[in-house]
């Protein structure tokens, strides 16, 4: 049997190990060409971790039993549920699987705090921080997923509700300063920390529309990401610290990127009333939709030299991507000149149109972001947009009281002609008028996306 500081060095270095692997995956995921590897270094990474972990963790063969079956029933049903989920579902999944991290670090400081043990106050207070955080980010979660499922349909507000949360926040560090201090604590303190910790979470995200969910996500990756990072420090597992860490930090930094892609701030996202539906910014927005045939749309694309394509959530419902890369594939075919316009938050979570474009096989230099390819539309005969809305609104340039002034836009109307794929009239997920539907050059191609699409591939077959 190896010494005790044997075990000591070997189980520190393994964790060395695995933080590089983790830094190295998650350098390696910035860029969609080699993100599948990066996410399989992570993986090899937290495998290392665990390994060492279980082989080095002195516990008794039961629990070690538990540990292992609880490892082996997660991960089944995450590989099924992985394998099965619909790509229209994946921001759902993704905030689903968000919520479980934080709910198991806010696990790993109740089994601390109700322990009893006697632990120094840094002690107490790094398990409540990252009990508070994990459970926050749980509970907040859990609604994302609601909202993004269809389970709950309406954002909930109502008068005093931002004093409301302030006065939760209030309680639950007042219980939590309890608890580290000592002062009447016990189990009945300590469950009503966490109680309130959930409940701040749940009035968070209740009055949050859907318009902004992916800066949700983004924010709630980061809290469990520090929540672990907390977690590792109560554990003294030097793999969770940085692992925590590092997601912290890059969910920090995601969460920055998508509030300045809406000229927002992190505040005006969490405590506003944008994306409620409403007619705020649509009293500016004057003139009549004009509709067009497939037919008619399909010959202007195939005789166009350059060709756009905007893809949105509306791409995603209809489960399109496929039907869009065989459209684009015949126009190159033909000699026109395609290429795809991504915004930062096109979606319902981070990077959503790159993975439905990616799963679809488009090539990734076909694929650009606002910055690259606005400049490139004054010289695109056609700009097709599927199912986005909010991202080409150019009220967001000219109109100062909509909702979305300021916020940067893909530049569709400057292109020469415009095409629209839409269900209906109606305004999309931010409940807001869009000015481009209405302008002399665009025209509305009604219906599902999948449909409309199709639609336009025979017609351009039918260009010769």
């Amino acid at each position: 049997m190896p010494s005790a500081s044997t075990v000591q060095t070997l189980t520190q270095l393994s964790y060395l190990i695995a933080a590089a692997l983790f830094i190295l995956g998650l350098k390696r995921m910035s860029s969609p060409v080699t993100a599948v590897s990066g996410v399989r270094w992570a993986g090899l990474g937290m495998l290392l971790a665990t390994l060492v972990t279980l082989a080095f963790m002195g516990a008794s063969p039961l629990n070690l039993v538990l540990v292992i079956a609880a490892i082996a029933i997660g991960g089944i049903v995450a590989w099924v549920s992985g394998k099965r989920v619909a790509m229209t579902d994946m921001p759902q999944m993704i905030a689903l699987y968000n919520g479980m991290g934080g709910g198991a670090a806010a696990a790993i400081a109740a089994v601390e705090l109700y322990s009893g043990n006697e632990h120094n106050i840094v002690h107490l207070t790094m398990a409540s921080v990252g009990g508070f955080i994990g459970a926050v980010s749980f509970s907040g979660s859990l609604i994302a997923f609601g909202k993004l499922q269809g389970l709950i349909t309406k954002s909930v507000r109502f008068g005093g509700q931002k004093f409301l949360n302030l006065a939760i926040l209030l309680v639950t560090v007042a219980l939590g300063v309890m608890v580290v201090t000592g002062t009447h604590s016990g189990p009945t303190v300590v469950c009503a920390f966490f109680a309130f910790a959930l409940l701040l979470g749940v009035a968070m995200t209740l009055p949050i529309g859907g318009a902004d969910m992916p800066v949700v996500i983004s924010l709630y990756n980061a809290l469990t990401g520090l929540a672990v990072g907390f977690e590792g420090f109560v554990l003294d597992n030097a793999a969770m610290i940085i692992a925590g860490t590092v997601v912290g930090a890059a969910g920090t930094l995601l969460t920055q990127l998508m509030a300045k892609a809406m000229n927002r701030s992190l505040s005006n996202v969490l405590f506003s009333n944008f994306g409620e539906t409403s007619s705020a910014g649509s009293a500016s927005v004057t003139g009549t939709q004009k509709a067009i045939e497939a037919s008619d749309a399909g010959v202007m694309l195939a005789y166009s030299q350059k060709v756009i394509i905007v893809p949105g959530y509306g791409l995603a419902v209809a489960q399109a991507q496929h039907k869009v890369w065989e459209l684009a594939q015949l126009l190159i075919d033909r000699g026109v000149q395609v290429r795809f316009a991504i915004h930062p938050v096109a979606g319902r979570m981070p990077g959503h149109m790159n993975v439905l474009l990616a799963e679809a096989g488009v090539p990734y230099e076909l694929i650009s972001d606002l910055d690259e390819i606005n400049a490139e539309f004054e010289t695109a005969d056609v700009a097709l947009i599927i199912g986005a809305n909010d991202v080409v609104n150019p009220d967001a340039r000219t109109n100062k009281g909509s909702p979305i002034y300021g916020m940067p836009i893909l530049n569709a109307d400057k292109a020469k002609n415009v095409i629209v794929i839409k269900r209906g009239q109606g305004t999309g997920f931010s409940g807001i008028d869009n000015a481009l539907f209405v302008l002399d050059q665009t025209r509305m191609l009604y219906g599902d996306a999948q449909a409309a699409v199709s639609q336009l591939i025979q017609a351009v077959k039918a260009a010769g």
